[in-house]
Order: structure tokens, then C-alpha cells, then sequence
């Protein structure tokens, strides 16, 4: 392996061997995606070992995460289920023989998952032509509206699903909710919603925005609980809930260096 690296460096084997521009690129684009995602050591792994760890990288850590950051505006807020290609065509290839609302959903699903919110929007409206009650698509479709910006539209369908059921996708559908009334300047109503969450999960997107409320009603002694509970919590969870997370996490010490 170093014996590789060291002929990486030498500029005449990258001139006379064009499949060594790949390998290096290849190698720098984990290990930016490392550094932007904080993981210190893979970094180290990646530049002292070459070739080995920028791929072990990339299958243990960049395939079950995704690119670092996520889908820019959809960050922190995924939806339940994994984006894959091979996944996407087989849902075309249902879409284009079954055309079932479940298939057109879950491949909005994916697209929300992205971060491609227009494609997500055309797929939940599709599968809510197909079954005009299907309360997951309602609540997706609200969510996908809302990191469109365009909370008035997201809050009926959002509070139809509430309404219909309380605890629907384990609190997610009340956090968006929560956020769209937030989005509206309704902060009174945003400020029961998240006490509703918090009642039943510890969701790190709960805690770190309903901090963001107590420290906009003064209430900074209680904010600077709920985000030390926040970072203690992430400390103790499974690593792919850390991956989930890291976002909130960070706004979470943020928001601790500022109070």
C-alpha cells in the first residue's frame, strides 16, 4: 500500500499510467467527504493507506450516509427508507407496469431523501391521485411542500394527518408540524406541538428546535438543559443514529456557544 502511494506521488507514473488520475481522484473525493463530515481518522486512513481505505470508506461509510451535508435543504429531516438506484428503476418498472400509489410513494419517498423535492412532489401527488386517502402520502407530501418554503400549503394536510392520527411516522409528521408553524410565526402553537414530541421521543431535531424556542422566550437556563441532554444523548447512541444526527448535533453546540 505504501509502495502505491509513493507512486502516486512520482509524476511520471501518473503521467504514463492515465488510470492513476482516477484512483487519485477518486481517493480525494473521500477524503473531502471525511473532513466534511468530521471523521478525522478515515481522513488519516485515506491519505497514509492509499487506495484501500478511500474504498472501505466509501462502502462502510459514504454508501449507508450518503454524500456529507445530505441533500443541501433536506438536511436532518430524512424520511424513513434508504435512496438506491437499483431501487428507483425497479419502482419505474412498477410504476410503468402496476402504476400502484404504493410505488409512486415510495419513490417520492426517495426523491424526498435526495433532496430532488420537485420530483418528490409530482410522485406524492401522483400516488394521492391513485388513493386520495392515503395518510403517508398526505404527511410526505406536507413535509416536501414545507422544504419547498411553501409552509401555508403543507399545514392542512399536515394537521388532517394529526388529526387522523396523532402519533403518525413515530412523531415525525407532528416535528413537521411543529416547524411549519414555526415557518408561519405561529410560535405559540409550534411551542405546544414540540412539548406533544418530546412527551413521547428525544429526537435530537425535536430538542435542538424547541431549544431554539425557550431561548427566544427567554427561557435560557431550560434551552441550555435541553441541548446538554441533546449532546450526552448522541454520545450514547448507535453510530447510525450519530450519522442521522450529526446536523442537529452541530447546530445543537452552536447554539450552547452563543447562550
Amino acid at each position: 500500500m505504501f509502495a502505491l502511494f509513493r507512486e502516486l506521488l512520482n509524476p511520471a507514473y501518473l503521467v504514463s499510467n492515465p488510470i492513476s488520475w482516477v484512483i487519485v481522484a477518486f481517493q480525494l473525493w473521500m477524503f473531502i467527504d471525511a473532513l466534511r463530515r468530521g471523521e478525522w481518522i478515515w481522513a488519516a486512513f485515506i491519505v497514509f493507506f492509499s487506495i484501500i481505505s478511500a474504498l472501505l470508506y466509501f462502502f462502510l461509510v459514504y454508501r449507508q450516509m450518503g454524500p456529507a451535508g445530505g441533500g443541501g435543504i433536506t438536511r436532518g429531516f430524512e424520511l424513513p427508507g434508504a435512496a438506491d438506484r437499483r431501487r428507483i428503476r425497479e419502482l419505474e418498472g412498477r410504476i410503468h407496469h402496476l402504476d400502484k400509489a404504493r410505488d409512486h410513494l415510495d419513490l417520492a419517498d426517495i426523491y424526498f431523501s435526495q433532496g430532488k423535492l420537485a420530483k418528490a412532489e409530482a410522485s406524492y401527488r401522483a400516488s394521492l391521485q391513485r388513493d386520495p386517502k392515503d395518510i403517508d402520502a398526505i404527511a410526505h407530501l406536507g413535509q416536501c411542500l414545507l422544504r419547498l418554503n411553501r409552509a401555508g400549503e403543507a399545514k392542512p394536510l399536515l394537521e388532517y394527518v394529526i388529526y387522523t392520527d396523532p402519533k403518525h411516522d413515530y412523531g415525525h409528521t407532528l416535528m413537521a408540524l411543529a416547524e411549519t408553524q414555526t415557518a408561519l410565526g405561529e410560535k405559540d402553537a409550534a411551542f405546544a406541538s414540540w412539548q406533544r414530541v418530546l412527551a413521547n421521543h428525544g429526537y435530537a431535531r425535536a430538542k435542538v428546535q424547541f431549544a431554539e424556542l425557550l431561548i427566544a422566550r427567554g427561557e435560557r437556563d431550560r434551552a441550555r438543559t435541553e441541548l446538554n441532554e441533546t449532546i450526552t444523548d448522541d454520545q450514547h447512541a448507535p453510530r447510525f443514529q450519530r450519522g442521522r444526527d450529526r446536523y442537529w448535533i452541530r447546530r445543537a453546540k452552536s447554539l450552547l456557544g452563543k447562550l
